[in-house]
C-alpha cells in the first residue's frame, strides 16, 4: 500500500460521502414508504392488535375478575400485556413476512423495474447504495415493529384497564417501568429481524426478478421456522436465525435475563455478517445489464 492511500480521507471529502449516504438513505426511506405494498403492509399490522384485543375482550366478559387462560388474563387485567402479546403473535409469520418482502425488493426490484442500471451510473456507488438499502430494511423492522406496538398499546388502553403490571415472575411493577419495558422489548423485535433483512438483501442480489426474491426470502422464514420444530433436528436449531426470536419474554421477569436475548442479537449479528459480506460481493461483481 502506498503512503497516499494509507493516508486517511481528507475531512471534506468524508463529509461529502457521509452526506451522499444520508441524502441516498432518504430517498431509499422515501422509495419503501411511498409503495402501495407497504403502506398496506404496515396497516395490516396495525389492524393485527385491534383483531387480537377485540376477540379477547368478547371472550373474556369477565375481564376485570381475570377470567380465562392466566396469559389472557393478564391481558384483561392490563392493556399494556397486549403489546407483548400481539408482539409475540406477530413475530412468528407477519412481521417477518413483511421483512421479507421489503429486503427481497431491494435490489430485485430495482433490476426488475429497469432503474438499477440508472441508480449506479449516479456517483452513488454500488456499496453505498447497497449499505442505504440495508439501512432502509433495517429501518423497516423498526417501523413495523413501532407499528405493532403502538396499535396494541391504543387498543389495549381503549379496551382494558392500566396500572401495575404483574411480570412472568410474578413481581408487580409500576406501569411507568412496565412501558419502558415495552420500548425495550420492541427494540430487542426489531434487531432481531436483522438477520433476516440481511438475508434477504442477498437473495435480491442473486436475482432480477422482484417476485422471485421476496417468494424466496419468505419461503425461507417459513422452512427455517419448520426446521426449528423438529426435536430430531436439536443439534443445528439455536443456529437457525428464528430460534431465539420470542427470547424477549425473559425481559418479563424479575430482575431481566439477558442470556437468551443476548444471544438472539449476537446471532443476528453473525448472520448481519455473513450475508451482508455476501450481498456485498455478488452485488459489487455482478454484471447490472438492467
Amino acid at each position: 500500500m502506498s503512503q497516499a492511500e494509507a493516508l486517511p480521507l481528507p475531512l471534506g471529502v468524508r463529509r461529502a460521502s457521509l452526506g451522499g449516504f444520508l441524502a441516498l438513505f432518504r430517498s431509499e426511506l422515501s422509495l419503501t414508504f411511498r409503495k402501495a405494498r407497504t403502506i398496506a403492509m404496515l396497516g395490516i399490522l396495525a389492524a393485527l392488535p385491534v383483531l387480537i384485543g377485540v376477540v379477547i375482550r368478547i371472550q373474556t366478559g369477565g375481564a376485570a375478575r381475570g377470567e380465562g387462560p392466566a396469559f389472557v388474563a393478564q391481558v384483561t387485567q392490563n392493556g399494556l400485556f397486549l403489546v407483548f402479546t400481539s408482539l409475540a403473535l406477530s413475530l412468528p409469520v407477519f412481521l417477518p413476512m413483511t421483512v421479507g418482502v421489503v429486503a427481497g425488493d431491494s435490489i430485485a426490484g430495482e433490476a426488475s423495474t429497469g432503474t438499477l442500471r440508472y441508480l449506479l451510473v449516479a456517483p452513488a456507488g454500488r456499496t453505498r447504495l447497497l449499505l442505504a438499502k440495508f439501512s432502509a430494511a433495517l429501518f423497516f423492522c423498526l417501523a413495523a415493529t413501532v407499528t405493532v406496538a403502538l396499535a396494541a398499546l391504543a387498543t389495549g388502553a381503549a379496551l382494558f384497564p392500566l396500572g401495575k403490571a404483574t411480570l412472568l415472575s410474578g413481581d408487580t411493577i409500576g406501569f411507568g417501568d412496565a412501558l419502558l419495558r415495552a420500548v425495550l422489548i420492541a427494540a430487542v423485535v426489531a434487531l432481531s429481524l436483522a438477520g433476516l433483512a440481511a438475508i434477504g438483501l442477498f437473495v435480491s442480489t442473486l436475482t432480477g426478478s422482484g417476485v422471485a426474491a421476496m417468494a424466496v426470502t419468505v419461503g425461507l422464514v417459513i422452512t427455517v421456522q419448520i426446521l426449528d420444530n423438529f426435536p430430531q433436528l436439536a443439534p443445528i436449531q439455536p443456529f437457525l436465525f428464528t430460534h431465539q426470536w420470542l427470547s424477549f419474554s425473559d425481559l418479563l421477569r424479575q430482575p431481566m435475563h439477558w442470556d437468551n436475548v443476548l444471544e438472539d442479537l449476537g446471532l443476528q449479528a453473525v448472520y448481519v455478517a455473513v450475508f451482508g459480506s455476501a450481498a456485498w460481493a455478488r452485488f459489487t461483481g455482478r454484471d447490472i445489464s438492467s
